[in-house]
């Protein structure tokens, strides 16, 4: 399935394992132990794993945990740490293994971290949405800073390197989780983020856009993050050329894809491609599987209650998510 090796030594809690309980076996394959998981998870359960926040399910013995963590250049915003220059300096380096050391040691303070606290809040967790692959073609975009530079080929390289530092050379078990953003043609203006139309050509698209998250996918990166704007008329978040057509079936990823946050919302009210929030947790749970797709209206209440910027909501099932705390 897919390498989302995320929180394994954190989310093991101490039970007792028996042959009801696959999920609570370590020795388990993952695949096993996930479907055993997601089979025992009530509709609303899994409803709620699909967000930023996934609350607690004692009878299950799953902790809550929250998703939103940032790594861009170190972990300061989690506590005491280095703060590495920012992303474009370290693109300027031109130096992918020095970006590997970078990731290394931001990931080895964010275990530490992990480790000795433990909190389940926010930017106290394993999964980092980091790092930012967008291409920067014009300083007035606002967050080029973020990014690597404006080279397709030298971001994959170092962005290649950054999440290998950051998830670790285990192949059963990820270090940190690092995610792919934002996927795709996310490069300004800032200001019209939430409505923007971006409009590339299949060979921009191909030669410029697309290189370095498809350099990322093949290097087994944990998770993807869909853009606020339009591309080519389709809502990111909701794209049947980007999230289908283009990452799950041209290049296989196995992992989740997780929304910029309120980007669903964005859908219906700024891009107006479908009518409300009910269609659009819909069209979003509908990408994976019908299990998916039966808990759109409560998914999309749930987001509805939360406010016009509510909480991040992943675009995929449960299953992919899961799969990462287990591993």
């Amino acid at each position: 399935m897919n390498k989302l090796t995320t929180l394994v030594l954190a989310l093991a809690c101490p039970v007792i394992v028996s042959a009801q309980s696959i999920y609570q076996d370590p020795t388990k394959p993952i695949d096993a132990r996930v479907k055993d998981l997601v089979s025992k998870l009530t509709l609303e359960e899994k409803v709620h794993q699909m967000m930023d926040v996934s609350p607690a399910i004692p009878r299950l013995n799953i902790p809550e945990y929250n998703w939103w963590n940032e790594a861009l250049h170190g972990v300061a915003r989690s506590g005491v740490a280095t703060v590495f220059p920012q992303a474009i300096a370290l693109g300027a380096t031109f130096d992918p293994e020095l970006a590997k050391k970078e990731s290394t040691a931001i990931s080895d303070e964010a275990r530490a971290m992990f480790n000795a606290e433990s909190v389940n809040e926010r930017y106290g967790g394993l999964t980092f949405w980091t790092p930012n692959i967008n291409i920067f073609r014009d300083p007035r975009w606002g967050r080029g800073q973020e990014t690597y530079g404006e080279d397709p080929y030298l971001t994959a390289h170092i962005g290649v390197a950054f999440i290998q530092g950051l998830q670790g050379d285990d192949p059963d078990h990820l270090k940190v989780a690092a995610c792919a953003k934002h996927f795709a043609v996310h490069s300004g203006p800032e200001r019209l983020r939430h409505s923007f139309n971006a409009l590339a050509s299949p060979k921009d698209l191909r030669e410029t856009y697309l290189p370095a998250f498809k350099a990322l996918v093949d290097a087994k990166v944990e998770a993807v993050m869909c853009a606020y704007n339009r591309t080519n008329n389709e809502p990111c978040c909701g794209s049947n050329l980007l999230l289908d057509d283009i990452l799950r079936n041209e290049w296989g990823f196995k992992g989740h894809v997780v929304t910029d946050c309120g980007a669903l919302d964005d859908v219906y009210e700024t891009h107006k491609t479908l009518p409300n929030a009910v269609e659009v947790a819909a069209a979003a749970a509908a990408t994976e599987t019908s299990r998916a797709r039966t808990a759109a209206p409560t998914a999309a209440s749930s987001r509805s209650d939360r406010g016009r910027r509510g909480p991040c909501a992943c675009c995929r099932s449960p299953t992919s998510r899961r799969s990462s705390l287990l591993r």
